[in-house]
């Protein structure tokens, strides 16, 4: 079992950025298979950066160019650097994780499907003028 906790959440105004960090007990089985969700309130929840298996980024169409996922394995951490914020970003965000050898990880209509089961506990992102 994997072990993921977020920090780095808060309140920014439209425009201003914020860099999401997910510190994991361990590295996974692949090395990647690692990503960020988030779940705004009455809506379900939605992958927005996720690295495959191969440690290729993936992104959602409503993030792709402002947002930027990386990881250390050194430590091992995944970080999510987002600029230019909106109204619409502001969300509860997830660090997700998958420890088997391979993961399903595909975008299809902007949208990512990623199969990943260890979840870390969130951190607040609001984004308000």
């Amino acid at each position: 079992q994997l072990q993921l906790v977020e920090s780095g959440g808060g309140s920014v105004q439209p425009g201003g950025s914020l860099r999401l960090s997910c510190t994991a007990s361990r590295r996974t089985r692949t090395g990647y298979c690692m990503g960020w969700f988030r779940q705004a309130p009455g809506k379900a929840r939605e992958a927005v950066a996720v690295l495959d298996q191969d440690g290729n980024p993936k992104y959602s169409g409503d993030v792709k160019g402002r947002f930027t996922i990386s990881l250390d394995n050194a430590k091992p951490s995944l970080y999510l650097q987002m600029n230019d914020l909106k109204p619409d970003d502001s969300a509860m965000y997830y660090c997700a994780a998958e420890d088997k050898t391979w993961c399903f990880v595909m975008v299809l209509n902007g949208r990512i499907r990623a199969d990943l089961d260890q979840w870390g506990q969130g951190t607040q992102v609001s984004v308000s003028s």
